[in-house]
Order: C-alpha cells, then sequence, then structure tokens
C-alpha cells in the first residue's frame, strides 16, 4: 500500500469528475447532504452548481496521530440546514470511503431522524477503497490497493495558527 498524495488541482479535478458522473445519471435528486469535515467542500462545490440546498451532518471517525488513528464514529446532534425540511431525493457526498463504516452508520442516522422525509438516497464520493464495505453510488477512483490519501488541506490539522504567522512572516 503506497500513499496518495492529492494536489489542490487533482482535488478539484475529482470533484468535478464527480459531479459530471452524477450529472450524466440523469438522477433527480432535490438535497445534498455533505458529511464534515471532508464531504464539506464537495457538499459546497455541488450545491453551487446542482443549485440545490445543502445540509451538514458532522460525522467524526478519525483521530491520534495525524488523524490516521480510526475510531468510533460519532455524529452530531442534527443537521445543519437552511431550508425547513429535508428533500426527499438525497445526495449523501463524502471524500472517501475507507472502511465504509461512517457512510453507512451516517445513512442509518438520517433514515432514524428524517427517513419520514426521505423517499431515495444515494451515495457519491472522491475515492472507493477496496477496504471498504460499503459500495457507493458514483465514485471517481477506484483504488484496490487502499493507499492512505493525502489530501491537500491535510496541512492545517499539523499547523497552528502561530507557525502559519511565522510562515507568513517569512516569505
Amino acid at each position: 500500500m503506497r500513499d496518495l498524495h492529492v494536489s489542490w488541482d487533482d482535488y478539484h479535478h475529482a470533484i468535478e469528475a464527480l459531479a459530471i458522473a452524477v450529472h450524466q445519471s440523469d438522477w433527480q435528486f432535490n438535497q445534498i447532504v455533505c458529511l464534515a469535515k471532508g464531504g464539506l467542500r464537495i457538499g459546497d462545490t455541488f450545491s453551487r452548481l446542482f443549485d440545490l440546498p445543502l445540509a451538514i451532518l458532522s460525522a467524526s471517525s478519525y483521530g491520534g496521530l495525524n488523524n490516521q488513528v480510526r475510531g468510533s464514529v460519532t455524529f452530531g446532534r442534527d443537521l445543519t440546514m437552511t431550508t425547513p425540511n429535508l428533500g426527499n431525493r438525497v445526495l449523501v457526498v463524502d471524500d472517501l470511503v475507507d472502511s465504509g463504516i461512517t457512510l453507512k452508520k451516517s445513512l442509518v442516522w438520517l433514515d432514524r431522524k428524517y427517513g419520514f422525509y426521505i423517499d431515495e438516497v444515494r451515495t457519491a464520493v472522491l475515492w472507493y477503497k477496496e477496504g471498504s464495505e460499503f459500495v457507493p453510488d458514483y465514485y471517481v477512483d477506484y483504488l484496490p490497493d487502499n493507499p492512505w490519501i493525502h489530501q491537500p488541506f491535510e496541512k492545517y490539522e499539523r499547523l497552528t495558527p502561530a507557525e502559519l504567522v511565522a510562515h507568513k512572516e517569512k516569505v
């Protein structure tokens, strides 16, 4: 298993490729739910492209050294959204499915809290790893060797505001 290092350009191209795949499927959805933190940028882009409301479900399952230790999944209390109700055809977006546990449990969470609104849910991610027990409906890259993915915003997880100031003063 080699690490996969993703640049900002690669990251944005992957989001666009995912949007194209969803669009070309002709599936009509009326709500986007992103899993935060990894799905925030994807959800924001999709909300703008598809001109649909975005809801945010905060979910956390990684911590420890460099945020690379998988733990139990923790959810926020509720969705954050600007509409009075959740749409009935929901696209759930995240950056990746690693084990698939977070996405799988997120769908259960959504069903328990909002199932009375939802008629259909589909999922979309940038990266789908072979080790996942969950198969997303849409994905950009299938990764058979389960690499650790280093995303371009990862540097901010190891940087303090004071270190950022010091770095910016040097340049």
